[in-house]
């Protein structure tokens, strides 16, 4: 089962740790981005650039809006994304739970959508057009 981890990370907490520190941390958690790897959890995954450089669309009015930055003014900030293959959610929250960018800040994990059978319906009735 595929799940999508959202790793958070509080920019303020980042800046202010040494380059020796960020350097450590950083060979930890690919590291351990090598084990899952090997043991074929770790589907893909990106970092993310900081906050200050997203755009958030959204729908006003019937038009499509952009302003700078994240969506929501939280101290964390979405900082990357993995995909996981795990038995089941309490099998990714274990994964998870021994990431080293777990000390950094929080995760979110969900299951995948399966959206193929919506995807095979709508081509259906596309093509019927």
């Amino acid at each position: 089962m595929k799940f999508i981890c959202l790793g958070f990370i509080d920019p303020h907490v980042w800046a202010s740790a040494s380059e020796a520190e960020v350097h450590a941390m950083m060979d930890r958690c690919f590291a351990y981005d090598d084990q899952l790897r090997a043991q074929g959890h770790f589907q893909g995954g990106e970092a993310l650039q900081p906050p200050h450089t997203a755009v958030t669309l959204r729908s006003a009015s019937g038009r499509i809006v952009t302003t700078d930055g994240p969506f929501a003014e939280t101290r964390e900030q979405l900082g990357g994304i993995m995909i996981l293959e795990a038995r089941d959610l309490a099998h990714a929250v274990e994964l998870i739970s021994r990431h080293p960018g777990a000390q950094f800040g929080p995760w979110e994990i969900r299951p995948a959508a399966d959206l193929s059978e919506m995807m095979r319906q709508s081509e259906a009735r596309r093509a019927a057009l």
